[in-house]
């Protein structure tokens, strides 16, 4: 009589074939290891067998991870390097005055090259609209760990527990907020920059806490071992294989990129943007022929404001004093520069033909020290940046203009007639419109 052989283990289908059924449903938890009896868990949600979806598990979860892990830390960089280009440390430019030590890493924000916050604000806005389909995905792939019971069970479990609750509520606000401010929904209860700043660091410390204690299993994930909790214990019959939900996200956010993207790439892609608000309009035809944030109407600017009676009033800390009308300031020495308009939304300008008076020129007309800074204020009598600092690095750039035409036309009211200040590298809203005031070295 021969021996009856034991049966061979089933070794998991992995994420190319059709996740199998699994093992039976779990009535619940047994007898608690400590002395009495476990509680057992409430109807509903907190119990294993509730979810049933056979794309759940370790493969799937680990994959998502990594692309995140790959995907955020650039995304933070990113936002972090947007910050520092505001100069958020000269007088009027931040109203995050109790960063304190958070702003440890902000430096003079550079002029070369002229693209560079272009490029970093359309990496940012892009990215971070790609890895939202990423981002969704993966906290559902992990749902069912919100539901563990019992909810706390060691001092480890609930610091791991918390980091987790402040990562993702952190990345959600981050990219909340963010796509809002994209979409020019201003709705936030205070100070965009200030809550995006803070929500920015809480989210990478509870990131750094998270990976601390996730890197080892996201490696054995990968190779579909490991984080068993988020297999359905009595899964529901198949649809789709994990690869093909991977490949569904993937399409997602190729596809949310390639309607975002635009709006920084400019030329003929910029009518793809079709999710950004300053993509696929056309802004209007000429040489004034090209986006802006906020017109003149829009902050509350009369005519009367920019006629006949304007003028430029330009100071230095020494008590030195000029006074400009449009017609004196195009008597002045007139230079050109071809730069970008950049903004926060991710959103900006091909190059664009200015011509007026060098920065560094009305500096020296009431001889303004060389590591003088300046602050410009505008005709603008309501609305958030009516006044920007600049450093003396960028004063000193001989690109930095106040510009009096572009593209061979005089500025147009929305383009900031009759004069406003071009930077190169510098966001949008610094490069104040409708400029009545340059103050040379006394900053306020």
């Amino acid at each position: 009589m021969s021996a009856v052989r034991p049966p061979a283990p089933r070794s998991d289908p992995g994420p190319d074939a059709d996740p199998g059924p699994g093992p039976a449903a779990d009535p619940g938890p047994g007898p608690a290891a400590g002395p009495g009896p476990a509680l057992p868990p409430p109807p509903g949600p907190f119990r294993p067998a509730f979810w049933r979806s056979p794309l759940r598990g370790p493969w799937f979860t680990a994959l998502l991870g990594t692309v995140l892990l790959v995907g955020l830390p650039l995304l933070l960089l990113t936002g972090l390097l947007s910050y520092a280009a505001y100069n958020p440390d000269l007088p009027g430019n931040d109203r995050t005055a109790t960063k304190g030590l958070l702003g440890f890493y902000l430096f003079s924000w550079p002029t070369d090259p002229h693209w560079l916050y272009r490029l970093n604000q359309g990496v940012h806005v892009t990215l971070g609209v790609a890895l939202v389909p990423v981002l969704l995905a993966k906290l559902w792939s992990v749902l069912p760990r919100l539901f563990v019971w019992p909810p706390l069970h060691s001092a480890r479990h609930a610091l791991e527990r918390g980091s987790t609750l402040l990562l993702v509520g952190s990345g959600l606000f981050e990219f909340a907020t963010g796509i809002l401010n994209m979409q020019l929904f201003y709705v936030f209860p205070g100070s965009f920059y200030t809550l995006h700043f803070y929500g920015a660091w809480v989210f990478l410390a509870a990131l750094v806490v998270h990976l601390a204690t996730r890197v080892g299993k996201l490696r054995r994930g990968l190779r579909d071992r490991g984080m068993d909790d988020l297999r359905a214990t009595d899964p529901a019959p198949p649809t789709i294989t994990r690869r093909g939900a991977a490949a569904l996200v993937g399409a997602g956010s190729l596809g949310l990129a390639a309607v975002t993207a635009g709006q920084s790439i400019g030329g003929p892609l910029r009518r793809t943007a079709l999710l950004a608000p300053h993509g696929g309009g056309n802004p209007g035809d000429g040489p004034n022929g090209f986006q802006v944030n906020k017109t003149a109407a829009a902050v509350g600017i009369e005519p009367a404001d920019l006629g006949d009676r304007w003028r430029l009033v330009v100071r230095a800390g020494n008590g030195r004093r000029a006074v400009f009308s449009r017609a004196e300031l195009l008597a002045l020495p007139q230079h050109t520069a071809s730069l970008p308009i950049a903004c926060v939304e991710g959103w900006s300008t091909d190059d664009q033909l200015w011509r007026g008076v060098r920065l560094a020129d009305l500096a020296a007309l009431v001889e303004a020290g060389e590591g003088d800074g300046v602050f410009a204020e505008s005709a603008q009598p309501r609305g958030a940046f009516r006044a920007a600092s600049l450093r003396a690095n960028q004063v000193r750039d001989p690109r930095s203009l106040l510009a009096l035409h572009v593209n061979g036309a005089v500025l147009s009211r929305d383009h900031g007639y009759p004069a406003r200040v071009i930077v190169p590298a510098n966001p949008g809203v610094h490069n104040t419109k409708w400029v009545t005031r340059l103050t040379f070295g006394e900053l306020p």
